[in-house]
């Protein structure tokens, strides 16, 4: 991928970096960054005090610096504030990271060298990928995770995979740049969009299928019945085509049916905001001290109130999701819905059935309860008071990806349960398109045995098919 301008590292360009293109940087980008570099350098020796470069940070802001110690200064920045340990990010989260560290160093006010951005770019192409811790940051901005980026920018730093890059040095405002912004919550929340939404694809499908296992009346989602919501009605369209003729039992679907698309259209809802969020993050000015109008300028680019936000909205939305999940599953087990044997078993009382494995789900479901807590909220201070306020997005990311990881693995529940129904019934049910298509693929995972096994495997198997795209 070669980047002519900063905007051609969108939020699509940064997945297709996380999943392992290299990056090249045309020559003109570069001389724009250079010519911007000398603006820099011009204004710095102009004299003044400049927040991280002629000055400490934080709360030994006012402490001026002498040429010696300002020598050191960009590279002390960095070493002394990788804190962080295990776990880590994932190699994927680790190169968008990068990838949006460096879309933010191609904006003007960065003010970086073109040396640097490159740098950049060099640890993408040799598959050098920091070890960036994936929690334990109370800080402001992000200071900690993106310390750990610049000791590998440096030459120094663990890595994911033992590769290395050779020495480097920054040069002035170069390692303050590095501390600044909102790269590592941009970044998961740029993969925590993608995840979630093709997880509610799927949560689609299962329910199209579990409506037809439960004989379920189709009317809560007849044309009319989303007036006002384009997502619900698109999410209705999908459902029936989903289940082109479905077999009907009694007047009501269950409750877990018939919210299920509201439920659905919420989340979409959610995960276009927390995209939203991130595209603005990846346009906007996140340095701090930046360069504008031929100074330099203190800015709150370095807190992610937004991302933090809409992490938490879309991960309690998420959790609604997969309650109903659950709900549908408990359904799935009572022959007063299905007609089938009680439990799923084939033969109750004498074989167990499903009913622990909906136990699973209902414990995985409770669990995720504790993620749903919003974290924006809980300021702390830090640095002596200077730093009075946090907005904790990366624990916000970490939430939102535990609540999808345990989506997938309650609908996985719920997918089981919709295997063990058919073949209980002895028929394919009136699903077709996607829905069969994805019950054929479990049908070949699973066989058609339905005696009591250790049913985790068969929980897992249907976890990792849920997880592909």
């Amino acid at each position: 991928m070669i980047v002519h301008r900063g905007a051609d590292l969108d939020r699509a360009a940064v997945l297709e970096v996380a999943a392992g293109a290299p990056v090249g940087l045309a020559p003109a980008l570069l001389a724009a960054v250079r010519d911007r570099r000398s603006a820099v350098l011009a204004a710095l020796e102009e004299g003044g005090p400049v927040y991280g470069v002629t000055t400490g940070t934080g709360a030994m802001a006012g402490v001026a610096l002498d040429a010696r110690a300002r020598a050191a200064h960009q590279g002390n920045l960095v070493v002394g504030r990788a804190v962080g340990s295990a776990p880590w990010l994932t190699v994927e989260q680790s190169r968008a990271v990068l990838a949006v560290r460096l879309r933010t160093f191609l904006h003007p006010e960065a003010g970086v060298s073109a040396e640097l951005c490159a740098r950049l770019a060099s640890l993408l192409d040799e598959r050098v990928h920091p070890c960036v811790p994936r929690r334990g940051n109370g800080a402001a901005g992000e200071i900690i995770p993106l310390a750990h980026v610049g000791a590998v920018l440096l030459g120094a730093g663990a890595t994911l995979d033992g590769r290395r890059a050779g020495p480097f040095a920054f040069g002035a405002k170069e390692g303050i740049a590095v501390l600044e912004g909102v790269p590592v919550a941009t970044a998961l929340a740029t993969v925590a969009v993608r995840d979630a939404a093709r997880l509610l694809d799927r949560c689609e499908v299962v329910l199209a299928a579990s409506a037809e296992v439960l004989r379920a009346s189709p009317d809560p989602f007849v044309p009319g019945l989303a007036r006002g919501d384009d997502d619900l009605g698109a999410v209705h369209d999908r459902l029936r085509e989903l289940r082109p003729a479905p077999a009907v039992h009694g007047l009501q679907a269950p409750v877990s049916v018939r919210v299920a698309p509201v439920a659905l259209a919420v989340a979409r809802r959610r995960v276009r905001a927390l995209a939203a969020a991130a595209d603005r993050a990846l346009e906007g000015v996140t340095d701090s001290p930046a360069f504008l109008g031929g100074g330099f300028t203190g800015t709150a680019g370095f807190a992610g109130t937004e991302l933090a936000a809409d992490s938490d909205a879309l991960a309690a939305a998420l959790l609604h999701v997969a309650d109903t999940s659950v709900a549908r599953t408990h359904r799935a087990l009572d022959p007063r819905c299905t007609g089938l044997p009680a439990q799923l078993s084939p033969e109750p009382g004498a074989q167990a059935g499903l009913v622990a494995v909906h136990k699973r789900a209902v414990g995985v479901a409770h669990r995720l309860r504790r993620f749903a807590v919003p974290a924006l909220p809980g300021a702390v201070e830090t640095s002596l008071g200077q730093e009075d306020v946090q907005s904790f997005g990366l624990e916000a990311a970490e939430c939102l990806a535990e609540v999808t990881d345990g989506l997938r693995e309650v609908l996985a529940v719920e997918l089981l349960a919709v295997h063990r129904a058919r073949l209980l019934r002895g028929g394919p049910g009136g699903v077709g398109g996607e829905a069969a298509e994805l019950l054929d693929a479990v049908a070949a995972a699973l066989g058609d045995d339905v005696a009591d096994r250790p049913y985790g495997r068969d929980v897992e198997v249907l976890t990792d098919l849920l997880a592909r795209p």
